[in-house]
């Protein structure tokens, strides 16, 4: 492989490239590999999490314009590119019953035509490698699932020339993978390092209630990266809406995570090339061809 390596990672909205796989990014780009994120929607009826920031007037006039900053900052920190590709977000519905979507939200879409922008930018950036969310999108936002949906569609028709023909010249993505550093393993890892050592463990609550949360994945590849979690939380920390940086996610320290789970993981969902199970590296099969 003597041509630079690409890798795109497509997400529903801005702040979810920095609570997934964004080590890992952070690594590539160290590495040379040309980094781009794809954010589907612009975030605009997320709900303000950061407790700090809730109820000022300005944020919640200006939500969308707010978070696009945010994901401007996040960027620069990651070194990665990010293109838009302008849905609306859905927001996420509660109660019950549920209440219907949005009128034109993301995931109203038509799939086969939302996939369409995808398979534009696909073509444009020539990615070797993609990663997005599982059919569960993860947990089960629409907007994730939509993501995923349209990803499939768009891994598989972006080498096609019959397919999409006013999007560009066809390019064919070689690996597709599944974002799942949200994993059983991971969380009892951390966990029961946190109390052996006497500290306070923010997921035991998790544990309790993992059987509710779907079945268990597929681990198939295991990214070494935890010389860039520093990097990772200060590109979450700049999603200052949505995240508090006194929150959990920042209550394992750093050094404790290095020592116990220093990867990111990913579940392979389709593979153009051959590769052996399990892998530490996205590109398996590709650098050597």
């Amino acid at each position: 492989m003597t041509e630079q390596l690409r890798l795109m990672a497509v997400h529903a909205h801005p702040d979810d490239e920095s609570s997934k796989g964004a080590a890992t990014m952070a690594k590539y780009v160290s590495e040379g590999v040309d980094v781009l994120v794809a954010t589907c929607t612009g975030g605009e009826r997320g709900s303000i999490l950061n407790p700090k920031l809730q109820g000022d007037p300005y944020i919640e006039e200006h939500i969308h314009e707010v978070r696009a900053k945010e994901m401007d900052e996040a960027r620069d920190i990651l070194g990665v590119k990010q293109e838009w590709l302008g849905f609306v977000d859905s927001g996420l519905p509660e109660g019950d019953p549920l209440p219907p979507l949005p009128e034109g939200c993301f995931a109203l879409q038509d799939v086969d035509e939302a996939a369409g922008r995808l398979v534009k930018l696909i073509r444009e950036f020539r990615p070797h490698v993609v990663t997005t969310y599982d059919e569960n999108g993860g947990y089960p936002h629409p907007d994730h699932i939509m993501t995923h949906k349209i990803t499939m569609v768009a891994f598989e028709a972006a080498g096609d020339p019959s397919r999409y023909p006013e999007a560009g010249e066809p390019w064919q993505p070689q690996k597709l993978y599944y974002n799942q550093g949200f994993n059983r393993q991971r969380t009892q890892a951390l966990h029961d390092a946190l109390l052996e050592r006497g500290m306070e463990s923010p997921y035991g609550e998790w544990l309790e209630r993992w059987h509710t949360m779907g079945r268990e994945r597929t681990l198939t590849t295991f990214v070494p990266c935890g010389d860039f979690f520093e990097i990772r939380d200060k590109a979450l920390i700049a999603h200052a809406t949505q995240i508090d940086p006194d929150g959990g996610w920042f209550r394992v320290p750093l050094d404790l995570q290095r020592e116990v789970w220093p990867t990111e993981e990913y579940e392979l969902a389709k593979s153009l090339v051959g590769t052996s199970l399990p892998e530490d590296d996205l590109f398996a099969g590709i650098r050597n061809n």
